[in-house]
């Protein structure tokens, strides 16, 4: 019996400052986990907001869902963080309830009047449509007259006629997405491309306004 003590006490010995180097590995990769998921958060929030904003209405639930996944996981482990990454942490869940907030008030102000946001989209397409209605053909033509008219009047257009343009291309967009197998590859390119002259102007307009504010 004797014999066998000597071993498992050194076993012991050896052991033991093993265990405490694993533990040591694992607490101190936990923290630099957590500041892995706040710079995911924190670039999912810079691409959410200085993207553009048109369509953002329809995909508010899958927003809204991939925030609170996000920071319900770094809310659970914020003690890890550094006292500045708290700060930044804090900062940017800030900014964007604030971006939240201000768009769903414009999309608000919008659908409100029906009437006039009827008005404004028959401006905008220069028809009056019922664009769920549209077929696959006509489109390209629809998406092409709407881009002639953001071009032509956004200089003067207010931040609710940028989220009412927005809303007139949400819908542009889900009908495309119904019929998009209909359409051959050069109108698909084509929807596409004035789909990104969108956001590029829109993205202009954004820059436009925080140099005036400056």
């Amino acid at each position: 019996m004797k014999r066998l003590l000597l071993p498992l006490a050194l076993l012991t010995t050896i052991l033991t400052p093993l265990a405490t180097q694993a533990q040591q590995k694992t607490t101190a990769a936990t923290p630099s986990a957590v500041e892995r998921d706040l710079r995911t958060f924190s670039a999912w929030v810079d691409q959410k907001i200085d993207s553009a904003s048109a369509g953002a209405h329809r995909k508010w639930p899958k927003l809204m869902a991939d925030y609170d996944r996000q920071s319900a996981r770094l809310d659970r482990a914020v003690d890890s963080l550094s006292v500045q990454s708290k700060q930044k942490y804090v900062a940017q869940k800030a900014r964007y309830k604030a971006w939240s907030a201000e768009q769903q008030q414009l999309e608000a102000s919008v659908q409100s009047d029906p009437a006039k946001a009827t008005a404004i989209q028959n401006k905008l397409l220069g028809e009056n449509v019922t664009i769920s209605k549209t077929r696959a053909a006509e489109l390209p033509d629809l998406y092409g007259r709407f881009l002639e008219s953001t071009r032509a009047q956004r200089r003067s257009w207010t931040a609710t006629d940028w989220t009412a343009a927005g809303v007139v291309l949400a819908k542009l967009n889900g009908r495309y997405d119904q019929v998009r197998d209909q359409l051959d590859i050069d109108e698909k390119v084509r929807i596409r491309s004035l789909q990104g002259e969108f956001r590029t102007l829109e993205k202009a307009k954004d820059v436009k306004d925080i140099f005036n504010g400056l």
